[in-house]
């Protein structure tokens, strides 16, 4: 990838149904496609408090800071292991085809509930890829969380 096309940012809003195929391709909206060639790192994601588990989809950049983080912790400590563990056992890097989709790995897709139809939901500087019913769950957990969560800005 160039120093241009990395350094162009793709800001994620909105929230959008797909279907997804057969194959386990999912379209990617058209104004959120990063630069043709972009790996977008792909992992099974549930934070603390999350009912059902998504795939959270993270482009160059914003992996590339996990990974910084992930590196920037202690071997010998067993927290940070686990972690690394963890996130490294349920991801895999992506890279949209010429239609605009990406083809979401069996195991991924299996642990997050994906199979037919998708909702991806943008967090600005990445986007999530849920289960619609599991979604729909979490927006009654994220209502709860609203009055909260409007503080930390």
């Amino acid at each position: 990838m160039s120093a241009t096309t990395e350094n162009v940012r793709v800001s994620f809003k909105g929230e959008y149904d797909f279907g997804v195929d057969d194959k386990r391709r999912i379209q990617i909206p058209a104004k959120w496609r990063p630069a043709e060639g972009t790996v977008l790192s792909v992992h099974v994601w549930k934070a603390e408090g999350q009912k059902h588990p998504c795939l959270l989809v993270l482009p160059p950049a914003t992996a590339r800071k996990l990974e910084e983080k992930l590196e920037g912790m202690a071997f010998s400590d067993p927290k940070a292991e686990a972690l690394r563990r963890l996130l490294g056992a349920d991801c895999d890097d992506l890279t949209l085809d010429s239609a605009g989709r990406i083809c979401l790995p069996e195991k991924l897709a299996g642990k997050a509930n994906i199979s037919k139809k998708a909702v991806l939901v943008g967090l600005f500087d990445r986007f999530q890829i849920w289960h619609p019913e599991h979604y729909t769950d979490t927006q009654v957990s994220d209502a709860v969380l609203r009055s909260d969560a409007i503080k930390l800005v």
